[in-house]
């Protein structure tokens, strides 16, 4: 570090003996001073004026956001839909109870998978045996599996239906 003070010493003394002078832009510096000490002088002194928060909560500023356009697709293959008609739908209720519902109100009763919807039951029913329903009941029986009461429209029999699918 002892060494620094003597380059310097010897700069200077260079610069005393008429050494050349580097060029420098100096000159153009000198005529931009005074023109912006007279334009702050002409004009009021600003200060940079800090918001005022009203509220303690700060919500992140909404910015752009765009769609997502993923260059190749994260699955090879589409997932196939598990539950069908045929899962939906697992087989008739044949007993005395049910045969009289199938008689007298127009309804006929199935065992259906536990997670079928009452949507699924009846979009089923209507593939499988061409009728339209309008309404679904269902339970839960206490041995775990689900039962339907499919009532149908006047338009259509369950007795006729019923023969047709071998239940009577």
């Amino acid at each position: 570090f002892w060494l620094k003070p003597q380059a310097q010493s010897l700069q200077l003394h260079s610069a005393s003996l008429g050494a050349p002078k580097k060029k420098s832009d100096g000159a153009k510096k000198v005529g931009e001073k005074p023109e912006k000490v007279a334009k702050a002088v002409k004009g009021a002194v600003s200060r940079k004026v800090k918001k005022v928060r009203n509220n303690v909560h700060f919500f992140k500023p909404k910015t752009l956001m765009k769609r997502r356009e993923p260059k190749y697709p994260r699955r090879s293959v589409e997932s196939r839909q598990r539950m069908d008609k045929y899962r939906i739908i697992q087989c008739p209720v044949t007993t005395e109870s049910a045969m009289k519902k199938i008689e007298e109100i127009n309804t006929l009763v199935f065992l259906v998978d536990i997670k079928a919807t009452k949507l699924n039951i009846k979009a089923a029913v209507k593939e499988l045996y061409d009728v339209k329903c309008a309404k679904v009941n269902t339970l839960i029986r206490p041995d775990g599996k689900k039962k339907a009461y499919v009532h149908l429209t006047q338009d259509y029999d369950a007795l006729d239906v019923a023969n047709r699918i071998g239940i009577i």
